[in-house]
């Protein structure tokens, strides 16, 4: 394996990231809101928006994935930086796995640190279990953007391919989003969720980079 192309690819996608506009922050804006017109349209009972609270942020953490999901592949195809990386000798999938890790970093990451300040608005306990719960939105959140890098390579040909990404994501995303919304609860299956979350995550980053770097090659020919 060759580390200079995929440091370099890694480096690249920290700056597309935050590229254009507010960039990264345009995730953050969108969990953030969603997690505060939520209660506006519910009520504010304490009760029922704790119940509510995890599924609604796993809901939320899913849809701010897919906000930036286009720029992970498309300028490379359209500058023709695509078959540049695919002409390194470094593996695809390598390359394809460093551009979307970048991205989670960049705007991914932020949604886990700010999960906490949100759980509050819905009644969640000020304890340490907020610290839990946001490494498991962490965890889960890197699941989404490795199964979100997948439509991202397979639109990367397509201009304004964020519908099809949607609708090729999203059903990968519903797994994740049922462990990590039952980890945070105390019902049936809970004590095992985030094994099952965490088992969900290393399938996304073991399978989804091949998966992406098969997208990309059919894209460079």
């Amino acid at each position: 394996m060759r580390p200079a192309p995929i440091l370099s690819a890694f480096r690249q996608a920290l700056g597309e990231a935050w590229a254009g506009g507010a960039g990264a922050l345009l995730p953050l804006g969108f969990f953030a809101g969603a997690a505060v017109l939520v209660p506006l349209g519910i009520g504010t009972d304490p009760q029922t928006l704790r119940a509510v609270g995890p599924g609604i942020l796993w809901v939320a953490l899913a849809l701010s994935s897919l906000v930036t999901l286009e720029r992970i592949f498309q300028a490379d195809t359209e500058d023709g930086a695509l078959d540049l990386w695919l002409q390194t000798g470094a593996p695809a999938s390598a390359i394809a796995g460093a551009k979307t890790f970048a991205h989670w970093l960049a705007a991914g990451l932020p949604l886990a640190l700010l999960s906490p300040l949100l759980a509050l608005m819905f009644q969640a306990e000020a304890s340490t279990d907020l610290l839990r719960n946001a490494a498991l939105y962490g965890l889960g959140g890197l699941a989404f953007y490795f199964w979100g890098g997948v439509g991202a390579a397979l639109s990367a040909t397509v201009r304004r391919g964020g519908l099809l990404i949607s609708l090729i994501a999203l059903p990968l995303y519903v797994p994740t989003a049922i462990f990590g919304a039952l980890s945070m609860t105390h019902g049936p299956g809970s004590e095992s969720a985030p094994l099952f979350l965490a088992a969900s995550t290393l399938f996304a980053l073991a399978v989804a980079p091949f998966a992406m770097a098969a997208a990309l090659r059919l894209a460079a020919d």
